[in-house]
């Protein structure tokens, strides 16, 4: 999994400023409507955005881009055959038409999928903007030297998984065909109900073969959306972006692209970042950011004053944070201690670590608790807000640990209040309630990272967390419970090992699904069957709260990125 606008590590040691994975769900458009909460006038065209992040936007090649939905900056850029409804709250999680006609047309077994381009799309320069190039821009995210993309279409095309790019093989992808310049079509090697969702990625952005410069094509992206690059310094670090003469809105329902000029300014301190927004003062009147949320303290700060709390942003990323368990290494192999560990957690006191209610709530389901994932509540070990470690030892003493137990736990040492120290001290003082004495493992982020993705490495307990590539629970459960998803030698995401049959037999069955109200609903029940194994506790959810400028106008924040949607502010 990867995460659009995502920063965890950068947190300023004095503010304790939280920044974390690419923000969240709306509350509603009561909450985060700038236009409906402060009474600003109707938003008009012209000025100039500024964006203030911390990561640069590098890679800014379509092909090498992991985003969901398109991205945030990206999108103002890229277009794609589908992207995500730009609309607050839950309407946002919805996937509609972009270059295409319709969300896409499946064959009866979800294995071909067709589109048809609408007519009048252009690019920068004016020239037309047909099928083939969008399926030599598919092509040439296949090539080693730009790669970086999400990995499903190697994973879905027919002959995906051998295929080098056009620079090697420039006979191409027989497994997309264009009949025409406005038709497109896609044969999976498996049925795959979701695939308008990952038609929203960018690497369905149309390439013009003769303007592709390889490596360097990031320097000046042939542009499809309202801006299109006129500046790239120091590998997306400074992004300038202005109109594209040749956009027409006709052809594109989503973006309102009110700003004239949009300045993209990365490498800042998240503590910077939230005081030159509070500040407001000169071009951060007009300023946001789609990478930087505030933390706990600047939390309490801005709380207190009127003006700064009517400009934060509030919403939820479909994401989970969590404690997994390796059923391979004892004593975890027996669900009893699994059990044991569920009824035992404070979830009071994890929320506290994490900076508190207002920015995280407890999490009794892996999937997250949105509609679009299939959301279904259930809580299989009930132990309260505060834990039951009753229950807890009761479960201990049948499992032959009635002297209590001693085991460890690894975190990271990144301060991304997710699977840090605080976290992790929440969790071990939690457990010393019912008996368990918690040693704490604490890891550099790289050797964490390779210790629990590494399945001959990986430990009995640990801290972690995901999220989802697109608001559904597909690449939220499949990536951690399909056993066809096991990797032995290389990176493993399937922390509990479960290698079902029943399990990966639903999951295929919900794949063939292209009713993704009934998917979700499938998805829902899924988890909790698979719940009732306690191969993970699921701590808690986190909430972004993200500060903008006085002058910014037209607040969007949808449950597919959570970020503010650059593609809908105005700064007039």
């Amino acid at each position: 999994m990867r995460q659009p606008s995502v920063n965890r590590a950068r947190v300023a040691a004095v503010s304790l400023a939280l920044v974390v994975a690419a923000g969240a769900a709306a509350c509603g458009p009561e909450d985060n409507d700038a236009k409906g909460a402060r009474g600003d006038s109707e938003p008009r065209k012209g000025g100039t955005l500024t964006v203030l992040n911390a990561n640069p936007q590098e890679d800014f090649d379509p092909a090498r881009l992991y985003t969901s939905g398109g991205g945030n900056v990206p999108s103002l850029v890229f277009r794609t055959l589908t992207t995500r409804n730009r609309e607050n709250g839950a309407a946002g999680a919805e996937v509609v038409p972009d270059l295409a006609t319709d969300t896409g047309r499946p064959s009866k077994d979800a294995t071909v999928w067709t589109y048809t381009l609408k007519k009048g799309l252009t690019y920068e320069d004016g020239t037309p903007i047909t099928s083939a190039d969008i399926k030599y821009g598919i092509e040439r995210s296949f090539a080693a030297e730009l790669s970086g993309g999400a990995p499903y279409l190697r994973d879905w095309l027919i002959g995906g998984a051998g295929y080098q790019g056009p620079y090697k093989d420039k006979k191409g992808l027989d497994s997309i065909e264009t009949p025409d310049d406005l038709t497109i079509v896609f044969h999976l090697n498996k049925p795959e109900g979701e695939f308008p969702y990952l038609a929203t990625q960018t690497q369905f952005t149309p390439v013009p073969q003769a303007k592709d410069t390889g490596t360097k094509y990031e320097e000046h992206p042939v542009s499809s959306g309202p801006y299109k690059v006129v500046r790239n310094e120091n590998d997306g670090e400074r992004l300038i972006l202005e109109r594209n003469p040749h956009w027409s809105a006709s052809t594109d329902a989503e973006r309102k692209a009110y700003p004239d000029r949009i300045d993209v300014r990365s490498g800042l301190d998240s503590s910077v970042i939230n005081q030159r927004l509070s500040s407001s003062q000169g071009a951060d009147a007009a300023a946001v950011t789609t990478d930087t949320n505030l933390g706990p303290a600047e939390l309490a700060k801005v709380t207190g004053d009127g003006e700064l709390a009517a400009r934060v942003g509030t919403g939820h990323f479909g994401y989970t944070n969590y404690i997994a368990f390796n059923p391979k290494v004892k004593p975890f192999d027996d669900p009893k201690v699994r059990q044991a560990i569920s009824y035992a957690i404070d979830r009071t006191s994890v929320i506290n670590a994490a900076g508190g209610s207002s920015l995280a709530e407890a999490a009794t389901t892996y999937l997250p608790n949105q509609k679009s994932f299939g959301y279904t509540p259930y809580d299989h070990f009930p132990a309260g807000a505060s834990g039951d470690p009753a229950k807890a030892e009761e479960l201990l003493k049948k499992a032959g640990h009635g002297n209590g137990l001693t085991v460890t736990l690894t975190h990271s040492n990144d301060k991304d209040f997710e699977t840090s120290p605080e976290i992790a001290t929440a969790v071990q003082d939690a457990l010393k309630k019912a008996g368990i004495t918690v040693k704490l493992q604490g890891l550099e982020s790289n050797d964490y990272k390779d210790k629990i993705h590494g399945a001959k490495t990986e430990p009995g307990f640990f801290l972690a967390h995901w999220g989802a590539d697109w608001p559904s629970g597909g690449p939220f459960l499949a990536p951690i419970f399909d056993g066809r998803q096991i990797v032995q030698d290389g990176a493993n995401f399937n922390t509990g090992f479960l290698d079902d049959k029943a399990v990966n037999a639903e999951i295929d069955a919900i794949n063939k699904l292209t009713d993704l109200d009934e998917a979700a609903r499938r998805w829902g029940a899924l988890d909790q069957k698979i719940g009732e194994q306690a191969l993970t506790v699921p701590l808690f959810h986190p909430v972004y709260k993200r500060l903008y400028g006085k002058d910014v106008k037209n607040i969007v924040i949808s449950d597919w990125t959570g970020v503010l949607d650059i593609s809908q502010v105005a700064v007039k």
